[in-house]
């Protein structure tokens, strides 16, 4: 999904330095993220961390008090009528006009876009199970969620941004979902930027992952390398282990006796040898999903 990377140096987004503050809250505190063309992108951080103000400042809708937004290769806060055409988004709090129906409201949007691929569409409404005729105003939370995500794919926009697209839906739903933005995203010409709090839901789709803690993006890279990279240690020790007993990149540490349990980033060979030599211990390896990696990041 990122093999497009190397055909266009521009970043799909870019933010530098991004600080936006509410009263005396910072929710983002000189964020720095670029995302390359191609991707799919999940966001993770946990409920309340500032991920739909990163997206709303990535997308020009708020702006920051500090650093600079740039979409498309334009600032995003003044974007052209052309970047916007090019863009999909979906809120995590949908709000459309109650008082037209299903197809009105499919019409109406399409109307604004210089291209729009109604087949894509109405071939959602179908697989998604949507009625035609029914009024939005009477749809539930999940139901409007489907029909916002279909006007957004609407326009085959270059870039799909979608905050938490997947919270209201059911499980079932949710895998048609998914699997509907893989099957957008195969093809590597779109870049998608979706906010999550469910890891499973970045796992089955996500090349990438960022991680949004403290109002920063403490890792950004491919979802597999963060993987590869943080793994739990079992030592086992012939003596016990000092309180002070501690590990190059350790995020968590228990020692208990001879025992420790340690959740490292970054532990090379040598270190696992020093480990071992050092302490005459032996070291197990346990990898990590992305739920427990999340978990050991969040840590204290």
């Amino acid at each position: 999904m990122s093999e497009m990377t190397g055909t266009n140096p521009t970043p799909v987004l870019k933010l530098e330095g991004v600080t936006k503050r509410y009263r005396d809250k910072t929710v983002l505190d000189g964020t720095d993220l670029t995302i390359p063309a191609g991707s799919v992108v999940g966001l993770l951080g946990k409920n309340g961390a500032g991920k739909t103000t990163l997206l709303k400042t990535a997308l020009g809708l708020i702006k920051p008090d500090a650093g600079t937004a740039t979409l498309l290769g334009e600032p995003a806060w003044s974007l052209s009528a052309d970047a916007k055409a090019r863009l999909g988004y979906v809120p995590q709090t949908v709000t459309l006009y109650t008082w037209m129906r299903v197809r009105q409201v499919i019409d109406y949007t399409a109307a604004f876009y210089p291209r729009w691929n109604m087949a894509f569409v109405w071939q959602l409404v179908k697989d998604w199970q949507l009625n035609a005729d029914d009024k939005v105003g009477n749809l539930s939370v999940g139901t409007l969620q489907k029909l916002a995500i279909i006007l957004a794919l609407g326009p085959e926009p270059e870039l799909l941004v979608l905050d938490e697209p997947a919270a209201s839906l059911d499980p079932a739903a949710r895998r048609d979902f998914l699997k509907a933005l893989l099957d957008i995203a195969v093809n590597g010409t779109r870049t998608i930027v979706f906010s999550t709090h469910i890891t499973s839901d970045l796992e089955r789709v996500a090349d990438r992952v960022a991680i949004l803690r403290g109002g920063k993006i403490v890792y950004h890279g491919e979802l597999d390398e963060l993987k590869d990279a943080v793994k739990r240690l079992h030592v086992t020790s012939s003596r016990p282990l000092a309180p002070s007993f501690n590990v190059p990149g350790a995020m968590r540490l228990r020692v208990e006796g001879n025992e420790a349990l340690v959740s490292v980033r970054g532990a090379s060979s040598e270190v696992l040898e020093s480990i071992r030599k050092d302490y005459d211990a032996s070291v197990r390896v346990e990898d990590l999903n992305l739920e427990d990696i999340f978990l050991e990041m969040h840590h204290g």
